[in-house]
């Protein structure tokens, strides 16, 4: 680490007047994270921090999250200060209407971000997804003499972040993981919106983390930045854990009334108070007036431009030595598919086409993932605890396990497991799975039970939210499977997944569908996906064509299949195992010369994006539709439908076949439903 020679009060208390400004000029937001972090701030960002300002997409810079994200004044002040192309009138403009300085940090929207915070904890274990990925590119690219992979990710979280129940699930995968290059700076001010925590927050969090396996130390004064700076220079020493460093601090330090208090926690501090302040620190500058020699001390791009100079020479010599890893690498940091992924996909669709195979959609997304963990290596996934019902593994994916020396073991092929054992974690394995696509190089993938979606449900948004490729495998998707009763039984979860924007929800009815849903979950890099695949088996749907499937709707059967060479009476709309029970349906209505047009509609999320042109052939108007689903009929009437069938209660536990029969969901009610839409 440099020799610092800054003047670290000044560069401090540039912080905490940006922050207290900003916030007042905004009438809203949270001064005292930054204020009461300010010398932590000062002991990274001043030296040990590996960025370049003018790169913010560098592949080897270190990661930086602010998993506190309410005290999002901090990391715009660093990244203002340290040279971002984050100019003073963004910061006037902290929490206005299209600014780049939003409440809370967004990746996409504010150079130099790295992940959208602000739900305590997810920060936190983005970031451990994060330096899971740095581990896993570094033992796969790097070779001796040529490091191309080598950089940390450092976390400033708070009391919230550790209440959090996340918090738990993702520390623990780091220290079963032994992420010696993640380091988590904790601000330990003990207090909260409510006040002082010592009431309702009695961990004690060196215990806590030690017992995970971390490297902790401290407590330390986090006011004095060479204590700090000592402790990030031994969390980088550190070869077997991650490292928490605790750090002592003030809330709203600076503030003579307002520091230590739940009060300089989420609001401005008020003119007043902030003159006071301002004499207080010796601060004689005017709001948003910030002097050179603090600028001066804060410049980043020298260094940064240093830093990736020297990394891109080093690039170069490994390509030279290695050019097919290196394009590779390359390849996979851009997020771009190999070029015979689209020969891929369809060779996959066309072969389940014409297996024409009757079983589980679960294991139809096996039979995909098997094709496709084998084309794209960048592929990583996982189960929380259900990897024999959810079949996310693959022969190509063997079980991602670490050495007692903390690298990652690695397979026949030179390169570590790529199918992690992420325990009974559904929530943490879905913010780690943000964290890996934040960080690039991968795309991951996870399962778990549809029901379970509960958990991992502000994951899910949060990557929807910043539009990135994370593919969620949610198997048990209905009462079909059974005995397991309602509180497995998922109803309202494919509903309620379809609400949330950015989200592709797909419902295959076998193997040709699930295998489309996944060549577009992977092809999409600014979508999640969901895929909610059966339990039991589902026969396979004969159809004459595959090019629609992908448009998330299309006419799977015409009268005319069934005999009948009329125009369509009504048109049934149906998804996953139910849309068998729509083509029986329509073979039993035909027996009495009423003729139906049954749509297969996988995707309704996919489906709504298309041009009114095309949903209009799917769904002409002025024939009825009726849909049927197994679950909430809640959704399915923005389609203009005459009638629903399905289930608006809970489930029950029984074989499957008892529950469709409990619940009506028979060709025979179908057909009847039909019958009755049409008498009027």
């Amino acid at each position: 680490m440099p020799d610092f020679t800054q003047d670290t009060s000044l560069m401090a208390n540039a912080i905490r007047a940006l922050s207290m400004d900003a916030v007042q000029q905004a009438n809203s937001g949270h001064p005292g994270a930054p204020m009461g972090m300010a010398e932590v701030a000062v002991a990274l960002w001043g030296g040990a921090l590996k960025h370049n300002p003018a790169d913010p997409h560098w592949a080897d810079r270190d990661r930086f999250v602010l998993s506190n994200g309410h005290g999002s004044m901090l990391i715009y002040a660093l990244l203002h200060l340290t040279g971002y192309d984050l100019p003073m009138s963004e910061l006037r403009s902290f929490r206005q209407l299209h600014s780049k300085t939003p409440g809370h940090p967004e990746v996409g929207v504010t150079p130099g971000v790295e992940t959208t915070t602000g739900p305590l904890g997810q920060g936190l274990a983005n970031a451990v997804g994060m330096a899971l990925a740095e581990k896993l590119l570094a033992a796969e690219f790097n070779r001796p003499g040529h490091t191309v992979v080598d950089h940390h990710t450092w976390v400033f979280m708070g009391d919230g972040c550790l209440m959090e129940g996340i918090s738990h699930e993702a520390c623990a995968l780091a220290g079963a993981w032994k992420l010696n290059k993640l380091v988590a700076l904790y601000d330990d001010n003990g207090i909260s919106i409510d006040g002082q925590v010592t009431p309702w927050y009695v961990d004690d969090v060196t215990k806590r983390f030690a017992g995970y396996g971390w490297h902790v130390i401290g407590p330390i004064d986090g006011h004095d930045v060479t204590a700090v700076r000592a402790a990030i220079v031994a969390a980088k020493a550190s070869a077997t854990a991650p490292t928490l460093i605790v750090c002592k601090t003030t809330i709203g330090k600076g503030s003579p009334n307002r520091a230590g208090t739940a009060k300089a926690h989420g609001e401005a501090l008020g003119t007043a108070e902030i003159a006071l302040t301002r004499a207080a620190l010796g601060w004689p500058h005017e709001p948003f007036v910030i002097p050179e020699a603090a600028y001066s001390a804060w410049d980043a791009r020298a260094a940064g431009a240093t830093a990736q100079t020297r990394w891109s020479e080093g690039f170069a010599a490994y390509r030279a030595a290695f050019p097919a890893e290196a394009a590779e690498f390359e390849r996979r940091m851009l997020g771009h598919l190999p070029a015979n992924f689209a020969q891929t996909a369809v060779d996959t669709v066309i072969a389940a086409h014409t297996k024409a195979e009757t079983v589980a959609s679960r294991k139809a997304g096996q039979i995909a993932l098997e094709a496709f963990t084998k084309a794209l290596p960048e592929m990583l996934g996982g189960s929380a605890d259900l990897t024999g019902s959810n079949l996310t593994n693959t022969s190509s994916t063997a079980a991602l396990r670490f050495g007692a020396n903390g690298a990652p073991q690695l397979g026949d092929d030179g390169k570590p497991g790529r199918h992690i054992n992420y325990g009974v974690r559904e929530f943490g394995m879905a913010a780690v799975m943000n964290g890996i696509a934040l960080h690039g190089g991968y795309i991951p993938y996870g399962g778990t039970f549809l029901t379970f979606s509960d958990y991992s449900r502000n994951a899910i948004r949060m990557a929807a939210l910043m539009k990135k490729r994370v593919v969620h495998v949610f198997t048990h998707d209905s009462i079909g499977l059974g005995e397991d009763g309602p509180t497995h039984q998922s109803v309202e979860h494919a509903a309620s997944l379809r609400l949330i924007p950015n989200l592709d929800v797909w419902r295959p009815a076998d193997t040709a569908e699930t295998v489309v849903a996944w060549t577009l979950a992977l092809g999409n890099p600014t979508r999640p996906s969901a895929l909610l695949l059966s339990r039991q088996n589902l026969p396979y749907l004969p159809k004459a064509a595959l090019d629609d499937i992908g448009k998330g709707a299309y006419v799977l059967a015409e009268p005319s299949e069934v005999g009948l060479k009329r125009k369509a009476q009504a048109v049934l709309i149906a998804t996953g195992s139910e849309v068998s029970l729509a083509l029986h349906a329509q073979a039993e209505l035909a027996k009495f010369k009423i003729a139906v047009r049954v749509v297969s509609m996988p995707s309704t999320s996919v489906f709504d994006r298309q041009s009114v042109k095309y949903k209009s052939q799917v769904l002409p108007a002025g024939v009825p539709r009726i849909a049927v689903e197994a679950g909430v009929t809640e959704g399915w009437w923005k389609y203009g439908c005459a009638a629903v069938v399905g289930i608006d209660t809970y489930g029950e536990s029984a074989p499957a076949p008892a529950l469709f029969k409990h619940f009506h969901l028979t060709a025979q009610n179908l057909a009847d439903t039909v019958r009755k839409v049409l008498k009027g």
